[in-house]
């Protein structure tokens, strides 16, 4: 069974990874035409377009998990005379992690090789050596850095936060059967095992709301910040999802015999999603171009290249610092706090540390598919400008596409920073 739920895994991360440039490629002409009549028709259409592949990722993750554990519960006879305990059962889940994760290691490796290697093969050719500007039709390495934003953005990040949703999900699964045995909860286990899949599906309502809630505005052609735009979507979804996670967490982890517990893992998941935010935050300042890390290597750059190196490298490692520092705030609150909500095991040392810090997880990835929506936006719109270069349009058009593309690299990296951070305590979970 193990076998054929790691194969089950690595084929759910590999479509994941293909839908999101299945998606990509046909909304990028979309966008393209779209830039000709407004400003803001553009930006939702590509939003909305990552949405898509972000919902069918995450909703395969779910799927795939619910699945297993549905299949498992009627092969080895749960809740019957004899049959395998509840809490057991998600140890057989574990394959499906190991296999997404096996699937998203080769997803990232080649597709970040392969973009990057394109990227800046393109720039070498074309900007140093020809002196065409950016997407030139004249220089065929465009094509090859086109295709290499859906490789790395689409494919790569898609399998990548799915490996991660998955482990997550699972080894809180783990942690909440565990610490209800231990606790002797056996009977209220079923909550605490099921409540990964009740808040990622919640993601799947509260990230669509979100992104929904960016309505196309009238046509007018003066261009306004889509970042500001699509922070505006995300905040949406962050205060829907407290909303849910709170009311999952009373429904789901209230037990007798300590009533407060659910406040303090409510709590966690709320911790959870302060980091998500910082998290976005954190990666915005660093990249984005109205603040001063961008500006400050942007003028190292009339310098020359060497300062231009110098000055990019300082900043990526000085960009390291604050998310070691959220992340370890976040892990050792979220413990505290499941430490101190009153479970206890028969010698009554407190048995709810761990799945504390697993809630945490779970709210740090209680909006993942906006994330990812914010991740697939950047390649739509990146490709979206190479149309339009490519095809000669107005440079009115071009404007449009490029401050676009602009925050699409913003948004791109959040999601490197989201993806690495959820990363890190899921790791922990598995430890």
């Amino acid at each position: 069974f193990t076998a054929g739920s790691f194969l089950l895994g690595a084929l759910c991360s590999g479509v994941a990874g293909y839908t999101g440039m299945w998606v990509s490629v046909r909304a990028n002409v979309r966008v393209s035409a779209a830039a000709r009549r407004s400003a803001r028709e553009p930006l939702v259409i590509a939003l909305r377009a990552g949405g898509f592949s972000a919902l069918l990722v995450v909703a395969m993750t779910m799927l795939g998990i619910s699945s297993l554990f549905a299949i498992c519960c009627l092969l080895f006879g749960v809740g019957t005379p004899g049959g395998l305990n509840m809490a057991d059962v998600s140890l057989l889940l574990v394959g499906y992690g190991f296999g997404a994760s096996f699937v998203a290691l080769f997803a990232q490796l080649g597709g970040g090789i392969y973009t990057k290697a394109a990227d800046v093969g393109a720039d070498l050719v074309g900007k140093l050596e020809a002196s065409l500007p950016e997407d030139d039709p004249r220089n065929p390495a465009t094509i090859a850095d086109l295709v290499g934003d859906n490789v790395g953005d689409c494919a790569a990040r898609g399998a990548d936060l799915f490996e991660s949703i998955a482990a997550e999900v699972i080894s809180a699964m783990i942690l909440g059967g565990t610490m209800a045995k231990k606790s002797g909860l056996e009977e209220s286990a079923a909550g605490f095992i099921l409540f990964p899949l009740v808040v990622h599906s919640m993601d799947l309502l509260v990230s669509a709301i979100g992104f929904m809630a960016i309505r196309p505005s009238s046509r007018s052609t003066r261009p306004e910040d889509p970042m500001e735009v699509i922070k505006k979507g995300y905040t949406v979804s962050v205060v829907l999802a407290v909303i849910g996670f709170v009311a999952a967490c009373r429904v789901m982890l209230y037990t007798d015999a300590a009533p407060g517990a659910w406040l303090n893992f409510a709590g966690c998941g709320l911790v959870g999603i302060a980091t998500a935010y910082a998290f976005v935050f954190i990666s915005q300042y660093y990249t984005d171009y109205k603040y001063s890390p961008v500006r400050r290597v942007a003028e190292a750059s009339t310098t020359g290249h060497g300062t231009n190196v110098i000055a990019g490298m300082a900043l990526g490692l000085e960009s390291t610092a604050m998310p070691v520092f959220v992340i370890s705030i976040a892990i050792i609150a979220s413990y505290w706090l499941g430490r101190t909500s009153g479970l206890v095991d028969e010698h009554g040392s407190p048995t709810g540390g761990l799945f504390g810090t697993a809630v945490a997880t779970m709210g740090m990835l209680s909006t993942a598919v906006y994330v990812l929506t914010m991740d697939i936006f950047g390649p739509i719109a990146d490709n979206a400008g190479g149309i339009v270069e490519m095809s000669q349009q107005p440079e009115e058009v071009r404007e449009v596409t490029d401050l676009l593309d602009a925050v699409g690299n913003t948004t791109k990296a959040t999601t490197k920073g989201f993806a690495i951070g959820s990363a890190a305590p899921a790791c922990f979970l598995l430890f």
